[in-house]
């Protein structure tokens, strides 16, 4: 198979992460471009034995591309992917510059594959948060209906990027020396030994710009815009691994047990549920590994019709990264690029 492709962003954290899962899986490229802004133009990345020079993202990058991963912040999709797509690729983008567009697929393949086969030459990449709860929630949906979701996230730093990661580091290092005043310049507050109910920008409603954005793209994935749903997201101290409690109301009951049963058949989950010897899933569990994690999971003492449960994925593999190639992967057993048409 002749297929040519591009990362969009690659020396960030994400287009890192992409470059890394590509190898990992396999993945079926002849060719690899590395894409980014100027600064990063010389820079080399090792991939199946050799480097690859980074060159400058232009709106002529495109030419004889046929798949591009994109991870370089929405005003730099909204500009460029236009071109990559005019110039015959498919765009995979993991920026939330196009995931509630209406005739834009938006894909988690677990669970809407099938919303591929109406991809106009772009396909949108979902939230981090967003992305590891519906592989858990999805097969519930399916079987019961959910009614209503009660989201809390704890998601890491890495979530914002390599910079805040960097902060954290530092923030924590200068405070176990004594430092007692540390610089925040990623954050609005220190994050090092502190927790943040605050993620992207707060809106008319009361609610942050990322808290809106798992009500929406939940609904678009599941095709159920009745589904009521709420949540807080809460920036935490940790590098790596979105962590979320979720409360599910289904239309008909289901209990713990067979949630556990249900969930321990659905593809990219693994259920680690044994309190007793208290096994569950944490963000270091899950660090470096491709599935997301399920525990937890109990009946709520307060609905007969509530289930609660404990979802841990790597938010730069599943959340990012990890889903962007699956979808890659779908595109190509469906036959949806030019390149295996």
């Amino acid at each position: 198979m002749q297929l040519n492709v591009a990362i969009m962003g690659a020396t960030g954290a994400v287009g890192q992460e992409m470059l890394r899962t590509l190898e990992m899986r396999h993945f079926p490229c002849t060719s690899l471009r590395l894409l980014a802004s100027e600064r990063s133009v010389g820079k080399k990345f090792p991939f199946r034995g050799r480097l690859i020079p980074v060159e400058k993202l232009t709106p002529e990058s495109f030419k004889g591309v046929d798949l591009v991963l994109a991870s370089a912040g929405a005003s730099v999709s909204r500009e460029f992917v236009p071109h990559a797509v005019k110039a015959g690729a498919v765009v995979v983008d993991n920026t939330s510059a196009f995931r509630m567009e209406p005739d834009i697929p938006l894909v988690v393949p677990e669970v809407n594959a099938h919303a591929l086969e109406k991809h106009k030459g772009i396909i949108a990449n979902p939230n981090c948060s967003t992305a590891q709860m519906v592989v858990a929630i999805g097969p519930i949906h399916r079987a019961v209906g959910i009614k209503r979701l009660v989201i809390a996230t704890y998601q890491s730093v890495s979530g914002t990027g390599q910079k805040a990661i960097d902060e954290c580091l530092r923030q924590t290092r200068e405070l176990l020396e004594g430092k007692r005043d540390v610089e925040c310049k990623v954050y609005p507050h220190r994050i090092a030994f502190n927790v943040l109910p605050h993620i992207d920008v707060f809106l008319e409603n009361g609610y942050t710009k990322e808290e809106m954005k798992m009500v929406n793209e939940t609904r678009k994935i599941l095709e159920d815009d009745s589904i009521a749903i709420t949540a807080t997201t809460v920036r935490v101290p940790v590098l790596r691994g979105h962590s979320e409690a979720v409360n599910v109301e289904t239309h008909r009951k289901i209990t713990a047990a067979e949630v556990r049963e249900l969930l321990s058949k659905a593809p990219g989950v693994v259920v680690v549920d044994d309190p007793k010897n208290y096994d569950y899933p944490t963000p270091i569990y899950s660090e470096g590994r491709d599935e997301t994690y399920v525990g937890r999971i109990r009946e709520d003492i307060s609905n007969p019709n509530g289930i609660e449960m404990w979802i841990v994925s790597d938010n730069l593999r599943k959340g990012a990264a990890l889903n962007a190639v699956q979808i890659a992967e779908e595109l190509i057993a469906r036959k949806l690029l030019r390149a295996v048409q």
